[in-house]
């Protein structure tokens, strides 16, 4: 790097209120990331633990395990746009003091109730925390190609995180109470904020106009009504407590962006769906989620009710997935920088495809050796969509609304996540239910029953008992097989979809041309910086 290049990224930094190290910063976001990354997956071992002590009601159990990502998501353009007006440090510090505190009221609740209003505390600590993170990265790494390396390094530690999480909830309900998957926040949530304050600096965007305190409100209510909405037709729920929030969401978010369009400070600048690289780049996060999420809950379901394996065996197996995601992550800058934002998203997404296309040779028997190689090729080329859309919607945006871009592409994920559970899901029970209508001997009310899920199958066929019994499991399972290949057929025409879609990417990494005749900052001048910061 010549004389003048090392200045001009010396000087971007330092306007950018980077006193610390950057890379620093860069570990102390990943460590933040991966305690919320863990809290989102970690408590799903621990539902029978939770059930058996707290005796919560079905509605309540459900609220229990969907709370915290219901308001997580709800918030984060709230908190995201906020960060950028009065500061995005401000922020993540105080969302690691409320993620700690949640973490202790849900390690101790001791009615459902109070662990449901810990879980949203969770959930508002986490929407705090997501958005703060990549937007200061966007404001310490100027240099794009620096820039997309911390995003790759990003993106594999919350890989890491969503896998982690079940494997830790399993180890310590071997040895602790169902408590303690909480209590592990704690001792790094006492530590982050006084690290924090001294490692990372302050940025925020333009000052320009008051804070849209009612587009905020408005928003959250809308996303909140959607995403709820969506999670029950996930579930297979048609009724009004399905119908009647998903309008209701629709309808106030038509009112935001109404609202947003005629402000003159609006909270978040639309004007940024108009440029190709950042629409398409969120549209192909809520594609590459979509085909994700449902693909891991019936991949689940394939291995533990066909295969017969355990919860840890199930974890196991689907380690692969994430071990290629994190070797896509750290990749994906050398990657990116050679291949161009279009190519790598349109390869990764056909590379996936092919992935869910090879899945299509699972049965009802075991291959271990199929199942490595298509979670290997689902977990790289998926990340590899993820990471270079992350990165061009990012670089795309202004540096000054990076916390709003940063919400944005959160809530996009979470949406993707929740819409693929219900499309995929529905596919699948489309495709599941119809084989069990005609299994000789088995009354219609035991049929329909054994049509809602290969589990509720198992147990009818069990009640049944004999020849009728031992039939209506094998077509239950055959059924299930049948209705994954199915929606991996579906799920891979989405990606090519998507691959499609990333057409409208730029062929090239585009790096901004660095400015020429300036000064390094001296060693004081940064030793001030930190203090300052």
């Amino acid at each position: 790097m010549s004389g003048t290049t090392t200045a001009a990224a010396g000087l971007r930094r330092r306007a950018a209120g980077a006193g610390a190290n950057r890379w620093v910063v860069l570990v102390v976001l990943c460590v933040s990331l991966l305690l919320v990354a863990v809290d989102a997956t970690v408590l799903h071992v621990a539902v029978p633990a939770v059930t058996e002590d707290l005796r919560p009601g079905a509605i309540e159990l459900l609220w229990i395990v969907d709370t915290y990502p219901l308001v997580c998501a709800s918030l984060l353009i709230l908190f995201g746009t906020l960060g950028d007006k009065v500061g995005r440090r401000r922020i993540l510090l105080l969302g690691y003091a409320l993620f700690g505190v949640a973490s202790a009221l849900a390690a101790f609740a001791g009615s459902a109730q109070s662990l449901i209003v810990a879980r949203a505390l969770l959930g508002v600590g986490g929407a705090m925390i997501m958005p703060a993170t990549l937007s200061i990265l966007r404001q310490v790494f100027p240099d794009r190609r620096e820039r997309a390396l911390a995003i790759g390094i990003w993106s594999a530690v919350a890989a890491v995180g969503a896998a982690v999480g079940p494997l830790l909830g399993g180890f310590l309900l071997e040895h602790f109470w169902w408590g303690s998957v909480f209590l592990v926040n704690i001792p790094l949530m006492l530590v982050s904020p006084p690290v924090g304050r001294l490692l990372l600096p302050e940025s925020r965007g333009s000052a320009d106009g008051p804070w849209d305190v009612v587009g905020a409100l408005t928003a959250a209510a809308g996303l909140f009504a959607v995403v709820l909405g969506v999670k029950r037709l996930g579930g297979g729920e048609l009724g009004p407590f399905t119908v009647v929030p998903l309008m209701v969401g629709a309808v106030l978010i038509v009112l935001f962006v109404r609202r947003q369009r005629r402000r003159v400070h609006p909270l978040v600048d639309l004007r940024m769906f108009g440029r190709p690289t950042f629409s398409t780049s969120v549209g192909c996060i809520v594609l590459a989620m979509l085909a994700l999420v449902g693909l891991e809950l019936i991949a689940a379901q394939y291995l533990q009710l066909v295969l017969g394996l355990s919860p840890l065996e199930t974890g196991l197996r689907l380690l692969p997935l994430t071990f290629a995601a994190m070797a896509a992550g750290l990749a994906g800058a050398r990657l990116l920088r050679r291949f161009g934002p279009r190519r790598m998203v349109c390869g990764g997404f056909v590379l996936t495809a092919v992935a869910v296309l090879t899945l299509t040779a699972m049965s009802g028997s075991d291959n271990t050796g199929l199942l490595l190689f298509g979670f290997l090729l689902l977990g790289f080329g998926l990340e590899t969509t993820l990471f270079a859309a992350y990165e061009s919607m990012l670089s795309e945006a202004p540096a000054e609304q990076a916390g709003g871009a940063a919400a944005i592409g959160e809530t996009s994920y979470q949406l993707g996540a929740g819409i693929g559970i219900a499309l995929l899901g529905s596919v699948m029970n489309a495709a599941y239910a119809p084989g069990l209508k005609s299994v000789p001997g088995v009354p219609a009310a035991a049929s329909d029953a054994a049509g809602h899920s290969l589990g509720e199958a198992y147990e009818v066929a069990g009640q049944l008992g004999g020849p009728v019994g031992v039939a209506l499991r094998r077509v239950a399972r055959d059924s299930f097989v049948h209705g994954l290949h199915v929606t991996l057929l579906v799920s891979a025409g989405l990606l090519l979809l998507g691959a499609v879609m990333a057409l409208r990417l730029p062929r090239v990494m585009q790096c901004e041309a660095p400015p020429a005749g300036v000064e390094l900052p001296s060693p004081r001048e940064v030793v001030e910086s930190r203090v300052s910061a």
